[in-house]
């Protein structure tokens, strides 16, 4: 078996990882007046070094910055894109768990001018990332699909849009003109976080999709386009990947299905090169869409859950990935954890230890399958 000398890589993971105490105290302060973003931006960077160095010290061969500096994984960059303004009221979306239901809500969006790229969102982030780590240095945004997805028609002027279809073409050139930033900046390994198209294979996702004025039959299909259309020029040497899950908000999800009701556009038709996909319970389906897995496409299976503390053993973990051998060759499959440990500030109900022997698993795991 052949070691992946590009992202992604046999062991990997999604991305964030749980803030540290000091980091959330200084959060805090820095809400409350009692400290400068020159301050908070101190701490950041210590804090970031720290976890940098704790994922090269467990084997990874790719780093992240924790997505340190964001509340949530997807807001903080969205509101960021020129045009998209933060409105009066909240987003509500539906998380459950065991216990029962709770609310993500962040400040609602609107798209009230033409959407325009003013600066490279994250630019100076991944520039820090890059110039801490001997790791590969990873950058996960959220996709083009997700602007959409969080507020649908309703959340984009219609004096200004008066269809979608300009929307969508202006959109994906704001992320085509910033994937080309970033790769000026050495960014080569670039994640596109997109709960939308795993969401889509549940029907009250769909549901909610039709609430909004949109097309459910074919949402997913629409994002496909948009998607490959902000990545049509891909830089050279630049790996593009997705992850799709259910949701990840304190240990909790917002949909369940199988990829079965998108799998065969998502894994046939989308042009990115490797997907990060959600696989640690029933709840994800089973192995079967990924026969529509072409050749030369990587596969990440999140098999180790971030949602609970629990410590998978490793001979299930090689069970599972050679089930999904029955659809995918081996050499098309890396291990991950099936999202990040921390999609937004408050984090899930797991320990940073937790954390780490997550991610030393899925290293050891990936060792002895892959060489």
């Amino acid at each position: 078996m052949t070691v992946r000398t590009a992202p992604p890589f046999r062991a990997d993971h999604v991305g964030s990882l749980l803030r540290p105490p000091e980091l959330l105290r200084a959060r805090e302060d820095r809400t409350q007046g009692r400290i400068s973003a020159a301050d908070l931006r101190r701490v950041e960077d210590q804090a970031i070094r720290k976890i940098v160095k704790m994922q090269e010290g467990v084997g990874l061969r790719s780093a992240t910055d924790g997505e340190f500096r964001r509340a949530s994984w997807h807001m903080d960059f969205i509101y960021q894109i020129g045009g998209i303004e933060k409105t009066a009221g909240n987003i509500a979306v539906r998380f459950r768990n065991e216990q029962g239901v709770i609310e993500f809500t962040p400040a609602a969006l609107h798209v009230a001018e033409k959407l325009r790229l003013d600066r490279t969102i994250f630019g100076e982030d991944f520039a820090f990332l890059k110039s801490v780590t001997t790791n590969t240095p990873k950058l996960t945004i959220p996709s083009p699909s997700m602007v959409h997805y969080r507020g649908g028609r309703a959340a984009i002027d219609e004096k200004i849009y008066p269809d979608l279809d300009s929307f969508y073409r202006d959109l994906a050139a704001v992320y085509a003109r910033e994937i080309a930033e970033l790769a000026k900046l050495g960014c080569t390994y670039l994640q596109l976080d997109d709960t939308s198209l795993a969401y889509l294979n549940d029907p009250s996702q769909r549901e909610y999709i039709a609430s909004q004025g949109g097309d459910a039959e074919h949402q997913h299909e629409i994002y496909i386009r948009l998607i490959n259309e902000a990545i049509a020029n891909k830089p050279a040497g630049m790996t593009i990947c997705t992850h799709s899950c259910r949701g990840n908000f304190r240990s909790s999800w917002a949909a369940s299905g199988g990829y079965d009701y998108v799998a065969e556009a998502v894994f046939g038709r989308l042009g990115v090169d490797g997907f990060f996909l959600e696989y640690d319970d029933a709840r994800s389906g089973t192995f079967e869409p990924l026969r529509f897995v072409p050749k030369g496409k990587v596969v990440v299976l999140g098999l180790v859950t971030t949602k609970r503390g629990a410590l998978e053993k490793k001979d299930d973990l090689k069970r599972r990935i050679e089930q999904a051998t029955r659809y995918v060759p081996l050499e098309q499959l890396c291990l991950s954890g099936q999202c990040g440990f921390s999609s937004t500030v408050e984090g899930n109900a797991i320990t940073a230890d937790e954390q780490k022997a997550k991610l030393e698993l899925i290293v050891e795991t990936a060792r002895e399958v892959w060489g």
